[in-house]
């Protein structure tokens, strides 16, 4: 057993594809709780926010919550996963790198959290349980 827990072979304990999906839930279900938010302001016609790029609030909080809420849900199900990681990513960068750019680091550890995940599921894909997967046909 202990053997099994010191391998490097990714397929020793657990499914590579089976660790894809519980990253993608995970990090969807903690971003909309900052996306869903972004949206209820929209709903009820409150476009206050921030500008980081000089796009305007309004812009910036559409943008934002289009990451936020419709890519994640992307994410979530696996539906286009690479392509719905890089508003994701971008946004996670400027919140990392412009909005808090001056802040300690201790407040830019969960969007560093965040840009690390998504990074990670652009580069391995939506894995075998997604849409994706069902969409595509194998080669």
């Amino acid at each position: 057993m202990f053997k099994k827990l010191n391998s490097t072979q990714l397929n020793t304990i657990v499914s590579p594809d089976l660790a894809i999906l519980l990253l993608r839930i995970g990090t969807v279900c903690l971003v909309l709780t900052h996306g869903i938010p972004k949206l209820i302001k929209i709903i009820t016609g409150d476009f206050t926010f921030g500008d980081p790029l000089g796009l305007g609030p309004t812009v910036s909080l559409l943008l934002a919550t289009f990451a936020e809420v419709i890519c994640a849900i992307f994410v979530l199900i696996g539906f286009w996963t690479r392509l719905a990681t890089i508003p994701l990513i971008f946004t996670f960068i400027v919140i990392v790198f412009i909005v808090y750019a001056g802040d300690p680091f201790g407040d830019k550890e969960l969007p560093l959290l965040f840009l690390i995940s998504f990074l990670t599921l652009f580069l391995t894909g939506s894995g075998k349980y997604s849409i994706d997967e069902i969409s595509l046909p194998s080669t």
